[in-house]
C-alpha cells in the first residue's frame, strides 16, 4: 500500500496499434481506477520481444502507446506511467522468481500453447517463461489488485502461487495480489467476425478500429462492417453483429440499451453503421488531438518518461533489496 492507497498494476504490449476495444475494454476503465488506487501503468516492451520485432517500429510504438495512456486521461503526475525496459528490476526479479517456478506450471499455461502454435518457427525460452516475467511485473510493486480479463486469470493465479511459495520459505516478502473484477469495460468484437474480439493482431484491416485512425477511415470501416441478412435492429445474442454495433454505440455515447435501440427504430443497417461510426469519431477526436500534441512536444514527453522511470525504479528497488537479502545475495556496498 502506497500513500494510503492500495496499489494497482496493469500494462499493455507495445505491439500493433491500440484498438477501440483496448480503449473501451481497459484503458478507459484505468482512468476511473486511477482515482481510487496508487497505479503503475507500464508499456510492457520486454514482453513484446518474445515475437521478433522491427527495432525502429517497436521504439515508435512504445512511445505512441505511452502517449496514448496520457491522451486517454491518465495523469502522469498522479500515476506512474513508464517503460518496462527502463526498470531493470523487472528482469532481475523475473530471474529470481523463475527459480521458484516449476516447469509443469509453465507448461500448463494455455497462452504458451496458443502462441507456440502461432509462432512455430520461434518457440523461444522467453515465450515459455513469459508468465514469470508477468509475475515479476506485479510483485515488484507490492501490487494489491490487478485488472484481469479472461485470458489473464491463469497468469494471475500462477503469480499468486509463486508469491505464496516464496513467502512460505522466506516470510512476509510479497503482497499477494487479488484480481480486480470491478465494473467491466465494453467487450468489443471484430467488425468482420463478431465471434472474435477486436484485436491489434487481426490481419484484416477492416476488422478493427485503431485509436489513431483518421475519421474517414473509421467511417469506411463501419460501412464495411459485416451484418446479418435480417433488417431488425435489436439487442440480442442471436444477432451478434448488430449487438456489437450497439455495444460500441452505447460505450461511446454513454446511453443505455433501451434508449439506444429506440433511437434506431425504423432505421436500416446503413444508418446504424453511419451513426455508430460518427459516435466513435466524436469519442476519439479529443484523444487523437491530445496524442498529436504530446508527440509534437518532445521535451514534455521525454520529461514524463524520465521522471516516471525514476519513480518506478525507486519502488522496484525497495522490493528487490528485500528479495535479494532473503535469498542470500551479498549486500551491495553503496
Amino acid at each position: 500500500m502506497l500513500d494510503g492507497k492500495k496499489t494497482l498494476f496493469s500494462g499493455m504490449q507495445a505491439t500493433g496499434q491500440l484498438t477501440l476495444g483496448n480503449y473501451l475494454g481497459a484503458l478507459k476503465n484505468w482512468v476511473h481506477l486511477s482515482d481510487e488506487y496508487q497505479c503503475f501503468f507500464s508499456v510492457v516492451d520486454l514482453h513484446s520481444i518474445t515475437v521478433r520485432q522491427n527495432p525502429t517500429e517497436l521504439r515508435q510504438r512504445a512511445r505512441n502507446l505511452l502517449a496514448l495512456y496520457i491522451a486517454a486521461g491518465l495523469d502522469p503526475e498522479k500515476n506512474c506511467i513508464y517503460y518496462q525496459s527502463h526498470v531493470s528490476g523487472h528482469a532481475e526479479l523475473s530471474w529470481i522468481l523463475s527459480c521458484y517456478t516449476y516447469m509443469g506450471e509453465l507448461s500448463r499455461m494455455t497462452q504458451f500453447k496458443d502462441k507456440a502454435a502461432k509462432h512455430a518457427d520461434n518457440i523461444n525460452a522467453g515465450l515459455f517463461t513469459y508468465p514469470v516475467l508477468m509475475a515479476a511485473d506485479i510483485l515488484l510493486y507490492q501490487t494489491d489488485v490487478v485488472p484481469v480479463g479472461d485470458d489473464q486469470r491463469q497468469h494471475l493465479e500462477l503469480t499468486r502461487d509463486i508469491a505464496l511459495r516464496f513467502n512460505h520459505i522466506y516470510g512476509d516478502v510479497f503482497t499477494i495480489p487479488e484480481a480486480y473484477y470491478g465494473k467491466s469495460g465494453a467487450r468489443i468484437m471484430s467488425l468482420q467476425d463478431a465471434s472474435k474480439k477486436m484485436s491489434k493482431s487481426d490481419e484484416n484491416p477492416n476488422a478493427s478500429i485503431y485509436l489513431l485512425d483518421a475519421p474517414e477511415v473509421i467511417m469506411r470501416k463501419f460501412k464495411r462492417a459485416v451484418t446479418d441478412s435480417d433488417t431488425k435492429i435489436i439487442y440480442t445474442e442471436q444477432k451478434p453483429e448488430i449487438k456489437n454495433l450497439l455495444d460500441i454505440y452505447m460505450a461511446t455515447t454513454g446511453i443505455g440499451e433501451q434508449e439506444a435501440v429506440a433511437s434506431f427504430e425504423g432505421k436500416g443497417y446503413a444508418k446504424l453503421k453511419e451513426e455508430v461510426g460518427e459516435a466513435v469519431v466524436a469519442c476519439l477526436e479529443p484523444i487523437q488531438k491530445r496524442h498529436s500534441d504530446l508527440i509534437k512536444n518532445k521535451d514534455y514527453l521525454d520529461g514524463v518518461i524520465k521522471s516516471n522511470a525514476e519513480k518506478a525504479n525507486y519502488y522496484a528497488a525497495k522490493t528487490l533489496r528485500k528479495v535479494q537479502k532473503k535469498v542470500g545475495f551479498p549486500v551491495r556496498v553503496r
